[in-house]
């Protein structure tokens, strides 16, 4: 009678370990599915959202916490000619005219400033500059007039405005890092504009006001430096 409880007793052990042997390994299974699954939601819920934001019209909400987050960028070039620095201002303030009018979706008022941009254009004195500083303006003097007369020219075709001021912006923030604008100047981008490729702008506030969508998607943007 010993030997037989023996015997069953081990018998019993060996099928508790067999059972472990097996249980174990599908309970494992069966988390490493559920993880899947679960991240598979996941990367489809946020792309559904993404999807979400591309054919809603929404009005995302930029996220700047201050200053102190924002990448500062020095001036290059300081202490230049007294009539340089007003041409320079003249310009870049024109710029801010043809930004805040297509973020209030006003292609008419942003054809204004593009005229008025190439008046400040023309008048600017370049025999202030050194060779160097000469050589950065003389860079971007042709592009610069291009835009401004394309602006102009198509106050009722805000979407054509609005791709050719993304080109102007790429030029008058090379002017600003240069030669300053008499004031803070934020860089801004736009991860949406021109099928996602994004786009960038300068604007004289941190509140994000989009001049590419405008009413669409004001807030849609995010600080990348502060020119000082």
């Amino acid at each position: 009678m010993r030997y037989g409880f023996a015997t069953k007793k081990l018998n019993n052990n060996q099928l508790l370990i067999t059972m472990k042997k097996i249980i174990f390994p599908l309970l494992s299974f069966g988390v490493i599915i559920l993880t899947a699954c679960n991240n598979s939601s996941s990367k489809n819920e946020q792309v559904g959202h993404d999807m979400d934001n591309m054919n809603k019209d929404t009005t995302p909400q930029s996220v700047v916490t201050g200053n102190n987050d924002i990448k500062g960028v020095a001036v290059k070039y300081t202490g230049i000619d007294a009539g340089v620095t007003a041409s320079i201002k003249e310009i870049a303030d024109h710029y801010l005219h043809i930004k805040n009018a297509l973020a209030k979706d006003n292609g008419g008022e942003a054809a204004s400033g593009a005229k008025a941009m190439q008046g400040a254009i023309s008048k600017l004195d370049k025999s202030l500059f050194t060779a160097e500083q000469k050589a950065i303006y003389d860079k971007n003097e042709e592009k610069l007039k291009e835009s401004a007369d394309h602006i102009e020219k198509n106050g009722d075709k805000i979407r054509q405005q609005r791709s050719q001021f993304a080109l102007m912006s790429e030029v008058v923030y090379d002017i600003v890092k240069s030669f300053g604008a008499g004031r803070p100047i934020y860089h801004d981008h736009c991860p949406m504009f021109n099928e996602n490729k994004g786009a960038m702008w300068l604007s004289e506030t941190m509140e994000i006001k989009n001049p590419y969508y405008g009413a669409d998607m004001l807030t849609c943007g995010s600080v990348e430096e502060i020119i000082e």
